[in-house]
């Protein structure tokens, strides 16, 4: 068993059932995702979802480090990042069967993407039906201009440097 929690510092703790904290995860992505407002797994606890107040979807693969936590080996790994929303997104799940995220947000609006790629289907209401097989086109809904980031296993958080040197003012050059 693992406990789960959200924090608007954009971090999620994961907690052991005795209230151990197990780990912590920050977001690897090219834009801050904000506060997180919503989390949601996988049946199979192997995807962690989070939802943010600026509208940002972050997806991790949590299932070897759930496999052994202890090994250091076995780390969380941020897998894709992706705007659904203009607003905060309030809710969250993944479909399996069909390999589906649905979010919703305050803006009303409640939105269907590929699990895996983050690719949009489209929103309920809509004239037309699910396309779900065609992950082939890159369309976007009509607020959201960022495609999915998709992060490199190699990918590592930027740490701050210190400076030995100051800069100085050179008059030669």
């Amino acid at each position: 068993p693992l406990l789960a929690s959200a924090h608007a510092s954009s971090c999620i703790r994961l907690w052991s059932i005795q209230g151990n904290l197990m780990k912590e995860l920050l977001p690897f992505s090219e834009h801050p995702s904000g506060p997180l407002t919503v989390l949601c797994t996988d049946i199979f606890t192997k995807i962690l979802l989070a939802g943010s107040k600026e509208g940002h979807i972050i997806r991790w693969n949590i299932a070897s480090f759930l496999e052994d936590s202890q090994n250091k080996k076995n780390e969380i790994r941020e897998e894709l990042c992706w705007r659904a929303h203009a607003t905060e997104v309030v809710d969250l799940l993944i479909e399996e069967e069909k390999n589906v995220v649905v979010t919703a947000s305050t803006d009303g609006s409640v939105r269907l993407w590929h699990a895996m790629t983050g690719y949009y289907f489209g929103y309920f209401g809509q004239a037309r039906k699910f396309e779900l097989s065609d992950t082939s086109r890159l369309i976007l809904p009509s607020d959201v201009n960022n495609f999915p980031a998709i992060i490199k296993a190699e990918s590592k958080h930027m740490e701050k440097k210190k400076v030995k040197y100051p800069l100085m003012l050179d008059r030669d050059k």
